[in-house]
């Protein structure tokens, strides 16, 4: 004789109560989600090309490479690429100024956070999410290139998010620049020497990054990349789930 499984089940009206209250949390949740979605590609969909900038919130002013983030921005403004930032203190602070500086849009995606995140001065259009995911989805969906400075986890945690999704195909292939070589060297090693022995990636995932500290060699390797891959590269067929990173 089977055993039938014993399913928990609400035994007192407050335990209903406190179940519903739940859900609604959760529903209103997903429309908060929801939301931010719809507001993102409202403002940002006609915000094209762009180019997204990480780096650490708490590098200051006197960082010089605050003064090399500020540059890049500013010579990617020029060149027509809207820039993308965190819309906080930091790199994100010196994405903004530079490209607020030039001629594109300077975007800044601010998230609520307990401590740290204020949103800068230099954003000509700016958004707030309260979800990481929707943040990131928003920066992969805008982004025509990626430009990776010196950061902590939220930086590596970009970084991985844009690595992984182009790897396993859910994004479109862009540009990833990393810029600070005395900082990314050693992450860069690791790769080489300790995932790709091991099977844990390919040794062609590390070229989808380059390593580079000059703003201008920035911007050129952004232009060469498009120049290069122009009418060579056919547009992947994915499903309506999968699209919106290729948008």
């Amino acid at each position: 004789m089977t055993k039938r499984k014993v399913i928990p089940s609400l035994r007192s009206l407050a335990d209903q109560e406190r179940a519903t209250a739940k859900k609604a949390r959760a529903s209103w949740q997903m429309f908060t989600i929801m939301a931010e979605f719809i507001e993102a590609t409202e403002y940002l969909s006609e915000i094209r090309p762009a180019v997204s900038i990480y780096g650490s919130a708490r590098l200051k002013p006197n960082s010089p490479y605050y003064k090399l983030a500020t540059q890049i921005a500013r010579k990617l403004s020029d060149a027509g690429f809207a820039v993308i930032s965190g819309g906080g203190p930091g790199i994100m602070e010196a994405a903004n100024k530079g490209a607020h500086a030039g001629k594109a849009p300077s975007v800044g995606l601010n998230i609520e956070l307990p401590h740290e995140q204020s949103g800068n001065q230099w954003q000509d259009i700016s958004l707030r999410f309260r979800h990481f995911f929707t943040r990131k989805v928003t920066f992969v969906k805008n982004s025509d290139a990626v430009i990776v400075m010196p950061g902590g986890f939220g930086t590596l945690d970009e970084l991985a998010e844009v690595l992984t999704l182009i790897q396993t195909k859910k994004s479109r292939h862009v540009p990833i620049i990393l810029v600070g070589a005395e900082f990314w060297e050693g992450l860069l090693a690791w790769f080489k020497n300790s995932l790709t022995p091991m099977g844990l990636i390919n040794p062609t995932d590390i070229d989808l990054m380059q390593m580079i500290d000059d703003p201008d060699q920035v911007l050129e390797a952004v232009l060469k990349f498009y120049e290069d891959r122009e009418g060579t590269e056919p547009q992947p067929t994915k499903s309506e789930e999968d699209r919106m990173f290729y948008l």
